[in-house]
């Protein structure tokens, strides 16, 4: 298990790692997304992979050893030190009307790590009854990726020559974040603080067919982002019902709102326009603008969810989210399309056969289902992008020494993507997480 010094040395390393991949991403795309040509991108899922199986429920979610880093108020709920990873791969096939294309994606998802400020064994140790809770976060995450390569062959009415385009793109953006939690009785109220920054490379070059490859056109729009953002959340737990001698609890039912308001960033545009004449070998330099600084506005976006629980057992919950993208502004980018506001809901579910079995391992897995109904904020020839899936995951436990529990936990999502009479995704995406569980971080040591 990683210890404080050595997390915070590997987020450096992989804030590093991010930030090179990010720019050599911008030249070659690893997806093959054309909607993530406008605006920041495609949006990633900020759900780690046990809430993923279920929906990727966010709001009222909680768990004693997994971390929510949508809603930081689910942090006071912590009873283990928490050290989660994840990893994706994804399938995604193309289709119009007339052809259809498919790739293979795949990279680092999240890394996170996430512990209660007061042990839990020590709490028990001291006999302390305090109603007070807290629990604490860091964590770095992809929030937006930019990936495509498309060729395009256009012949205008009326004239002979047929121009080729070739569109290509890449990059991202992403957010290394801290959050707090703290819980009384209840009630749950959490803050996070994050750091916003990428880079996104837009190029496009022209060839006229007939004359290629003596004459071509090139445009290539560089973008770098960067600012603080920032969320905030409350959860309120009510219990009720007889203690469940099986689960040594109530039934629970939990309100979860999170969310934050529009955040404004910081911009650095690049943009150069060449022409390339081959026979007397020469490039024409016809624009060329560097650290073009602006700025930009992130919308505000609100969610908020129900979640029914049998600990141990049994839970079953609903959210809808909402994000003010019609307020979203960009200096740095020049956009061919509208921007709409987007809503999301989500429903999901979790069962375990039985928490306490010794001989049947499969009984203490835990099954997830969930469906996903969205709308996406791009807006092509007036029509809003839709998205709709469903979730499939499981939890599988481990066994640690000093007798601590983990987890490997698998989500797959399979839907549509895009519009349904013009250019649709069809996907599979599979997310593989490993949770490492440790109770002993700041276990307070008594010697007699």
């Amino acid at each position: 298990m990683l210890n404080c010094k050595e997390f915070l040395i590997f987020i450096v390393i992989c804030y590093s790692v991010v930030t090179v991949s990010a720019q050599s991403s911008a030249i070659f795309p690893k997806g093959n997304s054309p909607y993530s040509r406008f605006g920041l991108g495609d949006p990633v899922g900020q759900n780690l992979a046990a809430a993923g199986g279920m929906g990727g429920l966010s709001a009222a979610f909680s768990d004693a050893y997994h971390l929510n880093l949508q809603n930081p108020a689910a942090l006071a709920s912590l009873q283990s030190t928490a050290f989660e990873v994840g990893i994706f791969g994804r399938y995604a096939q193309l289709q119009d009307e007339n052809k259809s294309a498919s790739l293979w994606t795949g990279n680092l998802n999240y890394l996170a790590l996430g512990f209660p400020l007061i042990n839990p064994i020590s709490r028990v140790v001291d006999k302390n009854v305090s109603p007070w809770n807290y629990g604490m976060a860091l964590a770095l995450q992809p929030v937006t990726t930019v990936g495509y390569d498309i060729r395009a062959q256009v012949q205008q009415p009326g004239e002979i020559e047929q121009t080729t385009s070739v569109f290509k793109g890449g990059g991202g953006t992403y957010r290394l974040n801290w959050s707090n939690g703290v819980k009384y009785k209840n009630f749950a109220f959490g803050i996070g603080l994050g750091y916003y920054f990428g880079k996104i490379t837009n190029n496009l070059r022209v060839e006229l067919d007939s004359l290629r490859p003596a004459y071509v056109t090139e445009f290539t729009n560089e973008l770098s982002v960067s600012g603080f953002v920032w969320n905030a959340g409350i959860q309120y737990t009510a219990e009720f019902g007889k203690i469940n001698k099986n689960q040594n609890a109530r039934q629970r039912l939990t309100l979860g709102v999170y969310g934050n308001s529009a955040t404004d960033f910081n911009t650095n545009a690049s943009r150069l326009f060449l022409r390339n004449i081959e026979y007397i070998r020469r490039n024409d330099t016809l624009t060329n603008v560097s650290n073009q600084k602006g700025t930009g506005t992130l919308p505000a976006q609100w969610t908020a969810g129900l979640l029914y629980e049998q600990p141990n057992k049994f839970r079953i919950g609903a959210e809808y989210g909402i994000a003010s993208w019609s307020n979203y502004r960009n200096d740095g980018k020049e956009e061919t399309i509208t921007f709409a506001d987007a809503n999301r809901l989500a429903v999901g579910l979790e069962w375990i056969p039985d928490f306490n079995s010794y001989n049947a391992y499969l009984s203490r897995v835990r099954y997830r289902l969930g469906f996903v109904a969205a709308t996406d904020p791009r807006q092509i020839s007036g029509e809003q992008l839709q998205q709709t899936s469903i979730t499939l995951g499981a939890g599988f436990p481990l066994l640690m020494p000093r007798q601590q529990i983990s987890f490997i936990n698998l989500s797959l999502e399979a839907g549509r993507f895009g519009l349904p009479n013009a250019l649709r995704e069809n996907f599979v995406r599979m997310t593989l997480g490993f949770t490492l569980n440790d109770n002993t971080w700041f276990f307070k040591r008594k010697f007699g």
